[in-house]
């Protein structure tokens, strides 16, 4: 039985958004490929030092999309009800813990970079459960990678939120794994105390200075390094 389908944060919508209006206006003149090769790149007018030190590829035989090679994660998650076309993308730490086995697939994502970072996660790795678009967004909870990435099932449903008329069976351009809590962190860390950390190793070269979460802010899928 599918799980519900509410991992998704207000950033990551936009990136749909974003995402749809793109493949409507270039489908018949670009590719899925030249669009996830466009996803990669820094965003324009900024510094590509600090991407090249977290950005990672190797190339794959036949031509296939290059991958990104992490041991740590950081999942996004809105902890608070807000209604999108009639569907409530609600879905906090709780209703994780809620589901049977407290095990949930992370679907949803429709944004080619955080597809491509959910395709990269392994079997056992952990990653931060992040409550985002609320009051005071911060990391609450550890949770598990146990299912590596599969096809997205809410693509194909015509009646979803999530459905991509572009996405075909035979080549399934949606990703999800599926997670598993762990157990609460000790403390909540607010967002804000993160980015106190993070602008104080901009200064002295910490290990916080290129943390995703500020230089890729819309991202519901972000690695981490072992320091971060």
């Amino acid at each position: 039985m599918p799980w519900p389908s509410r991992k998704r944060d207000k950033e990551a919508v936009a990136d749909k958004e974003e995402s749809d209006a793109k493949i409507a206006k270039t489908e018949e003149n670009t590719s899925d490929k030249q669009e996830e090769e466009k996803s990669e790149k820094p965003p324009a007018g900024k510094s590509t030092s600090g991407w090249k030190n977290w950005k990672k590829k190797a190339s794959e035989p036949g031509g296939e999309e290059s991958k990104i090679t992490y041991c740590h994660w950081l999942l996004k998650s809105e902890p608070e009800s807000r209604i999108e076309n009639g569907m409530d993308v609600k879905f906090s730490i709780d209703d994780l813990k809620a589901e049977p086995n407290q095990t949930t697939c992370w679907d949803g994502v429709r944004n080619y970079q955080a597809r491509n970072f959910l395709r990269s996660m392994k079997l056992g790795q952990q990653a931060f459960f992040y409550h985002s678009n609320c009051k005071e967004p911060g990391i609450v909870a550890i949770v598990e990678v146990v299912k590596e990435a599969y096809p997205d099932h809410t693509q194909f449903d015509k009646k979803h939120l999530y459905y991509d008329a572009t996405s075909k069976k035979e080549n399934p351009k949606w990703s999800m794994v599926d997670v598993r809590f762990v157990r609460m962190t000790k403390r909540f860390i607010p967002l804000s105390e993160i980015k106190v950390h993070h602008l104080a190793h901009k200064a002295d070269g910490g290990p916080l200075k290129n943390m995703m979460l500020f230089a890729k802010q819309r991202l519901s899928v972000q690695p981490l390094t072992q320091g971060e």
